[in-house]
């Protein structure tokens, strides 16, 4: 069934990030929205910011649609409310797991089993460092996943206005099991945010001259274990049996490395650590490349550039001009010295044009 343009009201149960994002996409559109939050000031803060306007518990409201977009812990239990307080109404959550929110709510006896047919579980799959709603964008969703997993009890109806939501919010719309859910967000979300932590809680002791040497690297693997305790506690342990299966892999895969490190020279060593990572460099291809096509190798080049305003900007101007697209780009900063590096990362078959008009233009370029 195709989906069409929602035609509103929606009640947005939670006004955070996603919330709060959900509200001001809609509205957007023209959409008439109604937020509802336990905290008042949360609430508050998202009607400032234009995502809704208040819920009015004396005002009579009829929604096409509500979206649960409460914690984890709770997704349950504010669904099975909506469920049955709005029957007319279809209703989403958004919560990161899905497998354990559709178990809880065939379980709760007070839930008539036929009002699970108005029920779709979502997940978007975006989001920022920053939380709230003070952190809320109406484009938060544009172009990102947003994975619609029915239960076998949902109605064509209802995977039809969840359908329209991730369209409305311009996201790209994938359908998924909610086990297929479960196992797939464990791999790609929930595993990298386990191993990011667990290596940046080696740095609690490290002496901060130790830590002057960090580069990207260290960046790179440890930039989301600065996300929110709190949240997490309630994603792992609810996701806890898809990530266990994967856990016990990496295990086998550590104590392999650890046999291996404790004898180095030994016969054999060298190679177990080369398809060590090997293995890891077929893994990281398989990953999709720009706009989730295949992936591609590129090229990567380095320039130097004065650690002053506007140095990037007109680096950038001058790489258009030129007539290339950088397909990704890092910024680094020399220890000790007032120069930035700027990390370009080109088709392969346009690296050495890139090279050589930058250098004629004055840039200086590491290669």
């Amino acid at each position: 069934m195709n989906p069409s343009h929602l035609r509103g009201p929606v009640l947005i149960l939670g006004s955070g990030l996603l919330g709060a994002s959900i509200g001001l996409g809609l509205r957007a559109r023209g959409i008439e929205v109604v937020l509802y939050d336990p905290s008042p000031s949360a609430q508050a803060v998202a009607v400032d910011i234009g995502a809704g306007c208040a819920f009015d518990a004396a005002a009579e409201l009829n929604p096409e649609l509500v979206v649960v977009a409460a914690p984890p812990d709770v997704t349950a239990s504010v669904v099975a409310a909506a469920l049955t307080t709005y029957p007319r109404a279809v209703v989403v959550d958004i919560a990161s797991v899905k497998g354990s929110v559709l178990a809880q709510l065939q379980c709760l006896e007070t839930l008539e089993s036929k009002s699970l047919e108005r029920y779709v579980g979502t997940h978007p799959m975006a989001g920022r460092e920053r939380s709230g709603p003070v952190a809320a964008r109406a484009e938060l969703f544009n172009s990102m996943p947003w994975v619609l997993c029915p239960a076998e009890s949902s109605s064509a109806h209802a995977v039809k206005v969840a359908h329209s939501l991730a369209l409305e919010l311009d996201a790209v719309v994938f359908a998924f099991t909610p086990d297929e859910h479960d196992g797939a967000v464990a791999l790609v979300s929930h595993l990298p945010q386990i191993m990011s932590s667990l290596v940046a809680s080696r740095l609690q002791e490290t002496p901060s001259h130790a830590l002057s040497l960090s580069g990207n690297g260290l960046r790179d693997v440890t930039r989301i274990a600065a996300s929110d305790p709190s949240l997490w506690v309630q994603i792992l342990g609810a996701n806890a049996p898809k990530l266990l299966e994967i856990m016990e892999g990496v295990r086998t895969d550590l104590d392999r490395l650890i046999k291996t490190l404790s004898a180095p020279t030994a016969p054999g060593a060298r190679l177990d650590l080369a398809q060590l990572m090997a293995e890891g460099n077929a893994g990281q291809s398989r990953i999709p490349g720009k706009h989730g096509g295949p992936a591609l190798q590129y090229s990567w080049l380095t320039v130097l550039v004065d650690d002053k305003p506007g140095q990037i900007a007109k680096l950038l101007t001058e790489i258009g001009e030129i007539g290339v697209n950088v397909e990704d780009l890092r910024l680094d900063h020399s220890a000790g010295h007032q120069v930035g590096m700027v990390e370009l990362s080109v088709l392969p078959s346009r690296r050495v044009l890139l090279v050589d008009e930058l250098t004629v233009r004055g840039w200086k370029v590491m290669q």
